[in-house]
């Protein structure tokens, strides 16, 4: 019954998706690598979520929650603020300059090195760092539930490897085949899938501590443990302890923020869900609606991992990472766990696909047609971006296996090496749009500081600094780099934005009051749950 069950939810969504793009053009450049600018609020919103979502928050997030409290909520609602300024200020000009990737500004703003340079950091974080971790988490949480390497009556190592290619190759197929628009559809309807599936869990475990009763259940595990529950953490972030600290609540008035804004409103994989928007109202409504869901995501990934220290107390703090999948088998009924996985299934296949298409779409328009075939038609560069995609799925299938045992867990392996990449990139971004000044050559010198600073910080000297605070420590140095050498150079003509006409930019009418209403949302949320 869990196969079967499986099978047809895995099926539905793909036969879903198959047969909405039966009429679409995947052929052209637009077609393939931006669903053909045709997708709507709801779409966007399922899709980004689901980007985001996948099995390195379901298992690692729970993990952490288990074993370190509520306080990696901080990651989920401050999202809201990033997406409140993604809709009102970063989305029209971007589809007011017509974008398809975000190094494409870079080359409006600055030069063509800057867009290489860039283009190039985004490929390989997503093979290095985001791709393997998907991948793994995926497997533990599948081997965990199926047991795979029992059915194949191979060892446990050989059942997550075994399970890694399978996804891995699936999801390649996925990206590969159905480009953008494929990847939205399934995304929306897995999407719906991990909120139903994600929500059974604690609803099923609190129903069952409770007797019956919901509340009753919460304040059980609550009366269990009403530490875990504050979402204020009292970690140094500076001095001793800092480094192995999970979140210091300070450290969301420094690195955290820039993280959050380049995630939401810079990350190609995220922006190019906005970039193929029929227009501005729709593009604002899924960034708004996606803030909306961020704030309620933690009751999926961050509410089980507490219920879970109820259930086992401290006796996986050495193993966090298999807790989530421990708390599945012992609530779920096992005609559920079916469901489950598909779901599990589908938002590992959502950001893997996600990552892929956008490590495509940047090789293939900004690498490939600018440097190897200028007069490539758009037939044989839909080519290269699933050739692309075929080569990165494959480097990312044989790294994965290589993530296990992370000391501080998955996610928080994730956050410190997405550092190498999100902070230089972000700090140039936020340059072109915020300083005028700063040139094409003050833009290269900020982006080299920034990814040797870190490095050499965070895991060089190993500084008595979380690496939070090296991220916003990181950011300021950045900006002052880029505009001492910029003062020194030569300046380039001021760069004008110009509307290229491509789309309808009348914002949505709603846009402020519901950005204002997601605002007060997340203040008080960390108001009330500050003073557990």
């Amino acid at each position: 019954m869990a196969f079967l069950t499986f099978i047809l939810f895995t099926g539905f969504v793909a036969f879903y998706a198959t047969y909405k793009l039966r009429r679409d053009r995947l052929d052209t450049q637009d077609g393939y690598f931006l669903g053909g600018r045709s997708l709507t609020g709801i779409v966007i919103a399922g899709s980004l979520l689901l980007t985001n979502i996948s099995t390195e928050h379901l298992v690692g997030m729970n993990g952490s929650a288990y074993k370190n409290g509520a306080i990696i909520i901080a990651w989920e609602v401050t999202s809201a603020l990033a997406l409140v300024v993604g809709a009102l200020y970063f989305a029209p000009k971007y589809l007011r300059m017509g974008l398809t990737t975000i190094p494409e500004y870079l080359e409006k703003r600055f030069d063509g090195i800057t867009r290489t340079l860039v283009a190039l950091l985004l490929i390989i974080s997503f093979v290095a760092t985001l791709l393997p971790i998907v991948l793994y988490t995926g497997a533990l949480n599948i081997e965990a539930i199926f047991e795979i390497s029992t059915l194949l009556n191979v060892s446990r190592e050989q059942g997550i490897v075994i399970t890694i290619v399978t996804v891995g190759t699936l999801g390649a197929i996925y990206a590969i085949f159905g480009g953008l628009k494929m990847v939205a559809y399934t995304d929306t309807i897995n999407g719906f899938g991990l909120l139903v599936a994600g929500l059974l869990v604690p609803i099923l475990a609190l129903l069952s501590i409770g007797d019956g009763n919901m509340l009753g259940g919460l304040e059980t595990v609550f009366q269990n443990s009403p530490d875990k529950f504050n979402v204020i953490s009292n970690e140094p972030g500076v001095g001793e302890g800092a480094r192995t600290a999970i979140l210091p609540f300070e450290v969301l008035f420094t690195g955290l923020m820039v993280n959050q804004l380049y995630f939401w409103t810079m990350h190609q994989s995220i922006i190019q869900r906005v970039l193929g928007a029929v227009n501005l109202k729709e593009a604002q409504k899924g960034l708004l609606y996606t803030g909306l869901l961020k704030i309620l995501v933690p009751l999926i990934i961050v509410l089980p991992g507490l219920i879970a220290f109820y259930y086992f107390g401290d006796a996986y703090y050495e193993d966090q990472d298999n807790i989530y999948p421990l708390l599945v088998k012992k609530v779920m009924p096992l005609w559920l766990t079916g469901f489950f996985v598909a779901v599990m299934m589908g938002a590992i296949l959502s950001t893997f696909n996600s990552a892929l298409n956008s490590a495509a779409t940047v090789f293939s328009l900004g690498i490939f047609k600018r440097y190897i075939n200028t007069n490539i038609s758009e037939l044989k560069l839909v080519r290269i971006g699933k050739l692309t995609s075929a080569i990165l799925a494959i480097g990312a299938i044989a790294i994965a296996p290589f993530v296990a045992n992370a000391p501080e867990g998955l996610y928080q392996l994730l956050q410190e090496l997405n550092g190498i990449f999100f902070i230089p990139i972000a700090s140039v971004i936020i340059a072109g749009f915020l300083f005028p000044k700063v040139s094409a050559t003050g833009a290269k010198a900020g982006l080299v500081f920034g990814l040797f600073f870190y490095v050499i910080l965070n895991f060089g000297f190993e500084v008595e600094l979380h690496f939070v605070h090296i991220w916003g420590l990181e950011f300021v140095l950045n900006i002052i780099i880029m505009h001492l050498v910029s003062y020194f150079f030569t300046k380039e003509e001021k760069f004008e934005m110009k509307d290229s006409g491509i789309l309808d930019l009348k914002p949505w009418k709603y846009a402020k009051a519901f950005s204002v209403f997601l605002v007060l949302f997340t203040v008080i949320l960390y108001v009330l749950l500050g003073n557990v």
